[in-house]
């Protein structure tokens, strides 16, 4: 950790799952955290925690679906801490019904939050971490590699974020910025329970066991190790890596068994 210690890190989507994870493993290795979210109350509730450890933290309120509040974010973040040297966009939606049957607000609310949030705040931050050849961070999804049936919006905002986040760190390959893709697999935390219906509306449930899923604070570990070694992607879980690897020689077979892993979801969208 002494890479990052003393270092300037941004985590949207702090207030709860990876992000709230993330926020409290670094908080005792003296880094100085700018904690985003919408749920202000939640997010004072882990700025304590972390401050309790030692970090200096800051909290804003910030929607990254909404341009004006990431820029306000990395504004914010230079006032209090005057460079930016991670970027961790890790606030997400997900959502879970049959394309045929969801309202486009549906698409285009998670894609507005998922892909259009890591692109607002990269944009407004990506100077200050160029400046100090720091690391954008994507939490991605293994449905950034495997369109997910039920999660058609969810997929695409993911494969939108990567091939985003790809394109640019070939482009500033030269300025020594790193970029990081990380894809959890199923990780225990609340985004099942907030993922949107056919009509915009919360799940509020999870079709999975989450006591049997990667823990957040586990994933968090990996992914701060995965900054410190600058790695490219980091892929998690048994699951994870067998469907990405699955997909890449056999994709038809892939789509049969993707199909009918989900399709026995309590209550799938389909069958």
């Amino acid at each position: 950790m002494s890479s990052l210690s003393n270092k300037v890190i941004i985590i949207t989507g702090a207030s709860s799952g990876i992000g709230e994870a993330c926020a409290l493993h670094l908080a005792s290795h003296q880094c100085k955290l700018v904690l985003a979210a919408r749920s202000i109350d939640k997010l004072k509730a882990v700025a304590q925690a972390c401050k309790a450890k030692g970090a200096e933290v800051i909290t804003v309120s910030c929607d990254v679906a909404k341009e004006e509040d990431c820029k306000q974010l990395v504004e914010e973040s230079i006032r209090a801490f005057g460079t930016i040297h991670v970027l961790l966009n890790n606030a997400g939606i997900s959502m879970r019904a049959v394309f045929e049957q969801t309202d486009l607000q549906v698409i285009r609310q998670v894609m507005d939050i998922n892909f259009w949030g890591t692109v607002y705040c990269t944009k407004y931050a990506l100077p200050y971490i160029l400046k100090e050849k720091g690391s954008v961070v994507g939490v991605s999804s293994i449905a950034g590699y495997k369109g997910l049936p039920g999660r058609t919006g969810y997929s695409a905002s993911k494969f939108a974020m990567q091939g985003f986040l790809e394109a640019l760190r070939t482009e500033n390959m030269k300025k020594g910025l790193h970029v990081l893709i990380a894809c959890p697999g199923y990780t225990a935390s609340n985004i099942r329970n907030t993922a949107l219906n056919n009509v915009g509306k919360s799940q509020s449930e999870t079709p999975l066991d989450e006591s049997k899923l990667m823990q957040p604070e586990e994933v968090a570990a990996y992914i701060i190790q995965a900054v410190i070694k600058r790695k490219r992607t980091l892929i998690l879980t048994t699951q994870g890596k067998l469907a990405v690897w699955l997909n890449k020689f056999f994709p038809a077979f892939t789509d049969r068994m993707v199909y009918k892993t989900i399709s026995k979801e309590p209550d799938s969208p389909f069958k």
